[in-house]
This record gives structure tokens, C-alpha cells and sequence, in this order.
């Protein structure tokens, strides 16, 4: 595997590749979801010649001002290795000058139908922040396909309507969310869980499969039967010492609420996610399950 931290070497790199490469854009901080992206990627390009790039690179336009750009994990060696073992071909990992070497004036601005809701709602510009960077990743790498994972259930979908309202030739794919045997789901940010915190971070799953075994056992699905069911997810975290953002049913289609009309006609028609985003002592978890 090389290591690669200019633009102008990635680019004299991937022009020898025989076709282009599959895509895996991350922040670092590398578990096994992260690296099963990257056996995803591996396959998908199999028998092509395709390199596998992998980036990383902790991005600040993302951050809110009291979020933790600062104290997020940047572990570049060992998420080398990793990556290395997983089958990645290319790291390209720039630094902040190198991707953006005069502040980023222009942004991707995503619609408000999409990007001020869940996750744009409670963290204003994030989603703005993202698509411009991957947007910009996908210039300098040129990809024909891109692996994201499915537990940034709203981001996977916000990047895939950018790729095709700007029309650009890429395949996005979305992996499944890895999660520990328990159930917790993989993310760089369980490291800043104590003990306990990891314990009872087990909640988020526990709520969300109680909600997609109810969804699947009512006889007919009504808004005020989900209102119920995530207004008593909300307490429940509440009284166990969470800080919860919102607990939530949508369509998966566009993680709007699903209408009266759509919930008599049932899961099979209008396939819905629940989608929860808290915070335990000072980490704010997200996850989802789709029912």
C-alpha cells in the first residue's frame, strides 16, 4: 500500500490505474466497520485492476464550533496498517493546507428538505460541510465507485442525491453498519466511552429493535402509534441520564414521516428506519435500524 499526501502524487498514481478506483472516504480513527468498507470496496473492483483509495482526513467544515474537531482522534499509523491488511491500495491522507490552501468559499449547499432535518437539525451546517468535502474527495479521485456506510444512515443519502443532481459517474454503495457482538454499533467515537458508558450504550440498539419488532407486529400502523413509540424511547433515555436528540420513525426513502395512507398500506409498501441520535456523559451516538 502507499501512503500519498499530496493532490498533484495522487493524481500521477491513479493515471497509471487501469480503471478507476473504488472510493472509501473516512475521517480515521479506524475500526473493523471502516475496514469492512474497504473488503466492500475490494470486492466490487475485483479482477478490474482498480486501485482501492482510501482517505482520511479529519474534516473541519463538518465540526460545529463546540463540537470535537480538536480532540478527535488522528491515528494515521496504525489506520495505515490496518488499511494495509484490509486491501487498500492507496492512502491519501493531505493535510489541511492541501485540501484546502485558501478557505473554501465555495460549498455544496444540500436542500433543506433533506439536510435541515435529524442530524441537520441539531447540527447546523454539518451536512454542508460534508458534501463539499466529498464532493472535492471525488474530484481528486475520481472514482467510479464509493463505499459509505449505512449507520450514517441520513449522510449516505444525502451524498447519493448530490451524486446524482450533479450528475456525476459515480456508483455510491452503502455498507451495512458493523456493530460489536452486543450490538453496539462500530464508531470511532465509542473510544471516548468509559466501562459503563459502553454498557449502557447497549440502550440505543435495545430501543431500536423494540420499535422494529412492534412495527412489524402491529396490525395496522397509524403516526400516533410511532409518535407513541418514540416519545417512550425519548423517556426511557431520558430517565436512564441521556441527553437525547430525537428518536425517530421516517420513510426510508427520504426520512420524512410516512403518511396515514402509507402506514395503512404497510411496511412492504413504505419500508421505514428508526433513527436515534443521543448523547452519554460527553459523547453524542447515533444509530438506526431499518424496519
Amino acid at each position: 500500500m502507499k501512503t500519498i499526501h499530496t493532490l498533484a502524487e495522487l493524481r500521477a498514481e491513479l493515471a497509471q490505474a487501469p480503471s478507476r478506483p473504488a472510493f472509501v472516504p473516512t475521517m480515521g480513527n479506524l475500526h473493523e466497520g471502516h475496514l469492512t468498507l474497504i473488503r466492500q470496496a475490494r470486492a466490487l473492483v475485483a479482477g478490474s485492476g482498480s486501485p482501492v483509495v482510501t482517505s482520511i482526513f479529519v474534516n473541519r467544515l463538518q465540526f460545529g464550533p463546540h463540537e470535537d474537531f480538536d480532540r478527535y482522534p488522528r491515528t494515521l499509523t496504525r489506520d495505515a496498517e490496518l488499511l494495509a491488511g484490509a486491501g487498500c491500495d492507496i492512502l491519501f491522507a493531505p493535510d489541511e493546507a492541501e485540501l484546502y490552501p485558501e478557505p473554501q468559499g465555495y460549498k455544496v449547499q444540500p436542500p433543506d428538505e433533506l439536510a435541515n432535518l435529524l442530524e441537520g437539525a441539531f447540527r447546523p451546517g454539518f451536512f454542508t460541510g460534508v458534501c463539499t468535502v466529498v464532493h472535492k474527495l471525488f474530484n481528486i479521485v475520481q472514482p467510479r465507485v464509493a463505499v459509505f456506510g449505512k449507520k450514517d444512515y441520513q449522510q449516505l443519502m444525502v451524498i447519493r442525491r448530490m451524486v446524482a443532481q450533479m450528475a456525476l459517474p459515480i456508483e455510491i454503495v452503502g455498507g451495512e453498519t458493523s456493530r460489536s457482538e452486543a450490538g453496539l454499533a462500530l464508531s470511532s467515537r465509542n473510544g471516548y466511552l468509559s466501562d459503563a458508558e459502553r454498557e449502557e450504550a447497549l440502550t440505543l440498539i435495545r430501543l431500536l429493535r423494540g420499535i422494529q419488532t412492534q412495527a412489524r407486529a402491529a396490525q395496522v400502523l397509524t403516526p400516533a402509534l410511532l409518535q407513541q413509540w418514540e416519545d417512550a424511547a425519548m423517556a426511557e433515555l431520558r430517565q436512564r441520564g441521556w441527553a437525547p436528540d430525537y428518536v425517530m420513525v421516517r420513510r426510508q426513502k427520504d426520512l420524512h414521516p410516512a403518511t396515514p395512507e402509507e402506514l395503512a398500506a404497510g411496511l412492504s409498501a413504505t419500508p421505514l428506519v428508526t433513527l436515534v441520535a443521543a448523547k452519554i456523559g460527553n459523547t453524542r451516538l447515533i444509530d438506526n435500524l431499518e424496519v
